[in-house]
């Protein structure tokens, strides 16, 4: 690990000038093509039906194919795998929400590259050797618990592996351990938070100082309260199980995006219809590349999560590209009466507002021909005025968003809570 005079840098190559980046990409770039051609039988059919065999240039990205996370669900379990499965040490999977789940496997080597992108991504938040790292993030198929966990040790912290459930135990584990560092969901920090209220501890009390938070987007509003709530510094991790999980993009103490590991991962973003490369600054669907990936390396997938890329320079001198902006996963999105609006679009106006606790959720009905809203959130307080604040809120959601929704200010409690990644929106129009 090496330091500037603010920021410290735990690989050298975070700071190597763009024209050196570049020509690693493109080394990086042909070899996983090559591997790819070699190894992955669906990857190989589809470069060979798009007439690529080899790659000149960083320009040739956009006539090379997308891939989809319904190739991992169509090849389940192993069938994107591009080397033979005795290779691989571990595999990893997402939840399954929308069927069976996408199975990723590991080499030895896919697990020691992660390890390292997440002490780089640890050391960007500002965590130091010897912190109490508190990681509620599940341990199993999950890339969390074991993506945080394994980069923690890296960089020589002292890792609590708590995972989630028990919360009010995770408030006695904070205070009697001493956690510094607290990973999770940030929709799950709030939870803790509660639960170190419920213990009558004061957070000012506690010794954290900084949040890892990723698993799910959260607006700036929650990431105050959040803040407010914890006494600590919360920094944005971004990542997905099809890439290697945590750690492909993280936060630096600058807080100006997060810095894309791009020597790993080519980020592009396109336009979410045609496929067609927008530019930086243009907000569109992440794609990206994997680059050193053994195991499963995928040439342009589609995320599906809605952002932007900022390639000016950055205060802690890492030259890497920054997601200037995450917004959520495009098929979170909801077409309400002809208007697109984010899950986020609400949580940043309902967290703007004193009376409301920071539980949430919208419910989507369809009512003959026209789709319905609800938004359905707890009161902060028990003397809150409910029939008052739903009207509020009704106006403050109409007046930002344009759309007529409605608002049911439910009980404390009654907005169900998660250990993980929160359900923000329940459609029930079938």
């Amino acid at each position: 690990m090496s330091a500037t005079s603010e920021h410290a840098v735990w690989d050298p190559v975070e700071m190597l000038p763009r024209e050196r980046l570049r020509e690693l990409q493109l080394e990086r770039l042909r070899t996983t093509v090559a591997h790819v051609l070699a190894g992955q039988p669906l990857g190989a059919a589809r470069l060979r039906e798009a007439g690529i065999a080899e790659i000149g240039s960083l320009e040739d990205l956009p006539r090379l194919p997308f891939s989809w996370k319904s190739d991992l669900r169509d090849g389940y379990p192993f069938g994107l795998l591009a080397v033979p499965r005795e290779q691989v040490v571990r595999v990893h999977a997402s939840s399954g929400s929308h069927g069976k789940p996408t199975v990723v496997g590991y080499t030895r080597a896919d697990l020691d590259a992660w390890a390292e992108l997440m002490a780089r991504t640890f050391t960007m938040a500002g965590v130091r050797p010897g912190m109490v790292v508190h990681n509620v993030n599940s341990y199993g198929l999950f890339t969390g618990g074991l993506g945080f966990h394994d980069g923690a040790e890296r960089i020589g912290t002292t890792v609590v592996p708590a995972s989630a459930g028990f919360t009010a135990r995770q408030a006695m584990l904070l205070s009697d351990l001493g956690g510094q560092v607290l990973c999770a969901t940030p929709s799950y920090a709030l939870v803790i938070a509660q639960a170190v209220r419920d213990a009558g501890l004061d957070p000012a009390e506690l010794s954290l100082e900084i949040g890892m938070f990723g698993g799910e987007p959260f607006s700036q509003a929650m990431r105050e309260q959040i803040e407010r709530e914890l006494h600590l510094r919360a920094m944005a991790v971004y990542g997905l199980s099809e890439m290697c999980g945590p750690g492909v993009a993280g936060e630096c103490s600058a807080r100006d995006g997060l810095h894309v590991q791009e020597d790993h991962f080519l980020a592009e973003v396109v336009d979410p219809d045609s496929g067609d490369p927008l530019g930086d600054g243009d907000e569109g669907e992440l794609v990206l590349t994997t680059l050193a990936k053994e195991a499963l390396p995928l040439i342009r997938y589609r995320t599906g999560d809605i952002a932007s890329l900022d390639r000016t320079p950055c205060a802690c001198g890492r030259t890497f590209a920054r997601i200037a902006s995450l917004r959520g996963r495009r098929d979170d999105m909801l077409i309400v009466r002809g208007v697109n609006l984010f899950p986020s679009n609400v949580e940043h106006l309902l967290v703007g507002v004193e009376e409301v606790a920071p539980h949430y959720r919208l419910i989507v009905d369809r009512e003959g021909p026209l789709d319905e809203l609800t938004v359905e959130c707890e009161p902060a307080s028990g003397d809150v005025d409910r029939a008052e604040l739903a009207t509020r809120l009704e106006h403050l959601l109409r007046e930002h968003t344009g759309l007529r929704i409605a608002v049911a200010v439910v009980d404390p409690g009654a907005v169900p809570r998660s250990e993980g990644k929160a359900v923000r929106v329940v459609d029930r129009r079938g």
